[in-house]
């Protein structure tokens, strides 16, 4: 049986409306996943990869053991540096998954006596990484940088203090699809010595001339300490980086445990990686101008259904319509899906109580046709 503490907590998210389960593969018009441009369904990714492979004689199904003992394969030199220019970055460092190199990051660079100053939107796995840290955290409001200043006016670096302050945030938050004003932010840390770091999940293939994120489309790549990439959002793929300096790489390398103890990806993962970048190169104008077309009509629906007083204000492939209350939501959700559309709906814990939320994902192969049929199905049901 189950311990009775176990129990208990299940017993509660059932009584909340909150129990999470598995769901299976549906045939709903996708308005769900992470899949901004299509590229996980891209048979010429697919191939790309496949070739690669056979013709650079990888016959290979796993990687045989961590990156610092055998399962560093040529494909992650490769990989790697096709990253690093790319996002104009001097080096990266790829890891298992985002999740994966936010634990990595936060756990072991933050040193004790520093200052961790982090967004309360944070993913989780970025607050459970600073969690496993030795240095002190404290979170500032969303997207306040007024409380940012507050924070770090307080916590002021002096050649006494022995310790160094890093500012965490997002370029796109996952469960609002906003942003910071990134600029100012960078103005900020310098100013006050303070290690920048930005998680950008969710703005590469998004933003940037070529889809290398919202820190390239600014560029503020200079200005920010570390940036948290990953490839199983647009890119389609599996896998995550850190982008950033020699030395940093050097130092987690050595240090970060998720890294040093984890079984290295197989060569076939690198090799989709790589074809994701390459397409990205190839197929970017098309399908980024498309994502955007999709971005702009829907804001424009929201208005024209006069819904925009419950949509969060967003100008990334994320759009959130808030409905308080798991029971209503789950509700609305499950109308929408009856109706062949897939919106997932966020529940409380995952976002605050009275923020719960419809959580739109724009792709570059949702039609107009879609988008309009979705946005006044939701408009008769609110």
């Amino acid at each position: 049986m189950l311990p009775k503490k176990l129990q208990y907590k299940l017993d509660k998210r059932q009584q909340e409306n909150a129990f999470r389960q598995l769901g299976d593969s549906n045939m709903l018009v996708d308005f769900s996943s992470n899949d901004y441009l299509g590229f996980s369904k891209s048979e010429s990714i697919f191939n790309q990869a496949y070739q690669y492979l056979i013709d650079n004689k990888y016959p290979q199904n796993g990687a045989t053991g961590s990156r610092l003992l055998s399962g560093n394969h040529q494909l992650y030199h490769i990989v790697e540096q096709q990253i690093s220019a790319f996002h104009n970055s001097e080096t990266a460092l790829i890891f298992n998954s985002g999740y994966n190199a936010n634990l990595g990051f936060f756990s072991c660079v933050p040193q004790r006596n520093d200052i961790i100053l982090y967004d309360e939107y944070c993913h989780a796995s970025i607050r459970d990484g600073i969690t496993m840290s030795n240095a002190k955290a404290y979170k500032f409001n969303h997207n306040d940088l007024n409380d940012v200043v507050d924070y770090l006016e307080r916590s002021r670096v002096t050649s006494e203090s022995n310790r160094d302050i890093y500012v965490v945030t997002e370029s796109v938050f996952s469960m609002d699809g906003d942003s910071p004003d990134l600029i100012t932010l960078s103005q900020i840390s310098e100013n006050f010595n303070a290690n920048l770091v930005i998680d950008e999940a969710h703005a590469v293939g998004v933003f940037g001339e070529h889809g290398n994120g919202l820190i390239s489309e600014l560029q503020l790549e200079d200005s920010v300490f570390a940036r948290i990439i990953t490839f199983g959002k647009a890119l389609g793929s599996h896998g995550a980086a850190v982008l950033c300096k020699q030395d940093l790489r050097d130092y987690l390398i050595n240090f970060s445990r998720p890294f040093i103890y984890t079984t290295a990806l197989p060569p076939h993962a690198l090799a989709t990686i790589q074809a994701s970048y390459s397409e990205l190169l190839n197929q970017i104008l098309q399908n980024k101008t498309q994502l955007q077309q999709n971005i702009s009509f829907f804001k424009s629906e929201i208005i024209r259904c006069n819904l925009q007083q419950l949509f969060i204000e967003s100008n990334s492939a994320i759009h959130c319509c808030i409905i308080s209350g798991n029971t209503m939501v789950k509700k609305i959700a499950l109308a929408l899906e009856q109706k062949g559309f897939d919106v997932k709906a966020i529940l409380s814990p995952t976002v605050p109580k009275e923020k719960e939320r419809l959580r739109f994902c724009l792709h570059s192969y949702n039609s107009s046709e879609e988008i309009t049929k979705v946005l006044q199905l939701l408009a008769t049901f609110v």
